[in-house]
């Protein structure tokens, strides 16, 4: 198998071990006494581990790629391993009721730390292993493997919550991420030549990467409001109960995410879109998938307005991440790809909040914030990419 196939598992099998907790968070954290802040905060907490670390990570991995998507997959199977023992413990009321959250979120924060690792560093590895006309395709196949996992991780999680606990999923993800270290540490080549000239800082603010970063940040900002949101919207909208909504709502996001999957799997491979290319296209696609979301009264349009702006984000995310590759010298990909990393995770971090605050005000207001952000990034477009010389 070729690299990149071997970093495709790589990826796929990280994200599968996470999104496997998606169902089973909520209900686990009730379970353990606990209350929905408290469970926000495990996802918040993640998420602002990844905002800070991601560009450490990304500059260490300039010394060697597989060390640093080695310790960073051994930290989140430890970490994962933690948060089980520990809410083991919390069952069986060996835990204190005052020290079972801290201890908890302990072991998210170290999961954010560990995790943080993984993406800038699999970016900075294809961008080792392609050339300048395989980039966009490369960093495609790293959405592809993201999406895949994510689509398939909550009904895995599901059925293992269902047929063996709560816990059970939580045990299971660090299974896959030791077994995943141990693939990685035996058939996964280093990328990273010996000798390879290093550069040692690449600030944010850089004129070749800022705009990019902040374009990379609006799509996820925007993507992260309408999945935090987006239930409550359907259940509203058509007047459903909570299991019809969830029927409803875990159907139209198994569309979204296929839709997203073959998009970047298949054919930003097959044609294989510079990144202006693939912005120019997902931009537009993505407005109109907000656009859409607004005004839909039936299930139908509501559920196209989620897979178009599944497709404009299928295409403008690996665009993004494309267009960032090629603004800087061979010896700053690690550099940027944690910068990258870290915009994403910012995203994660303002999303559900902007999203449910501007939901409470009205309901179509996170989708016209998302279609006003990207119709922003369209216009200004031919600038950001002028000054990423691309």
């Amino acid at each position: 198998m070729s690299p990149v196939g071997l970093l495709f598992l790589t990826l796929f099998n990280s994200i599968l071990g996470l999104s496997i907790l998606f169902p089973i968070l909520g209900p686990l954290g009730r379970e353990l006494g606990l209350t929905e802040v408290q469970v926000g905060l495990f996802s918040t907490g993640y998420a602002l581990m990844q905002f800070l670390l991601s560009p450490l990570w990304g500059r260490l991995s300039e010394k060697g790629r597989k060390p640093v998507l080695l310790l960073g997959i051994l930290g989140f199977a430890v970490s994962f391993l933690l948060f089980g023992l520990f809410a083991l413990l919390g069952q069986r009321g060996l835990v204190p009721a005052g020290l079972l959250f801290p201890l908890l979120l302990l072991a998210r924060l170290l999961g954010g730390a560990f995790s943080s690792a993984t993406l800038p560093t699999a970016q900075a590895y294809v961008a080792d292993i392609t050339g300048r006309e395989q980039r966009t395709a490369g960093m495609a196949l790293l959405g592809a493997a993201f999406g895949l996992a994510v689509i398939l991780g909550p009904a895995l999680g599901a059925g293992l919550a269902a047929g063996f606990g709560l816990l059970a999923p939580v045990f299971f993800s660090a299974g896959i991420a030791f077994l995943n270290a141990l693939f990685v540490a035996l058939v996964l080549p280093e990328s990273r030549p010996q000798g390879a000239q290093e550069t040692g800082r690449l600030s944010p603010w850089d004129g070749r990467v800022f705009p990019l970063l902040l374009l990379g940040f609006s799509l996820n900002l925007s993507g992260v409001a309408l999945e935090q949101t987006i239930a409550f919207y359907f259940q509203d909208r058509l007047g459903l109960s909570g299991v019809e909504t969830a029927r409803s709502v875990g159907l139209a996001l198994v569309l979204y995410g296929l839709v997203a999957v073959f998009i970047q799997g298949f054919l930003v491979r097959r044609f294989s879109w510079p990144p202006r290319t693939l912005l120019l296209l997902g931009l537009p696609v993505g407005i109109l998938g907000f656009l859409l979301l607004v005004v839909a009264q039936g299930f139908p349009l509501l559920a196209l307005g989620l897979a178009l702006q599944g497709a404009g984000t299928a295409l403008a995310g690996p665009g993004v991440t494309a267009a960032l590759s090629l603004a800087v010298g061979e010896g700053e990909q690690g550099l940027v790809a944690g910068l990258n990393a870290s915009a994403q995770a910012l995203g994660r971090m303002l999303g559900p909040i902007l999203g449910t605050g501007l939901y409470r005000i009205f309901p179509e207001a996170p989708y016209l914030l998302g279609a006003t952000l990207l119709l922003v990034a369209l216009l200004a477009l031919p600038f950001l990419l002028r000054r990423a010389r691309i």
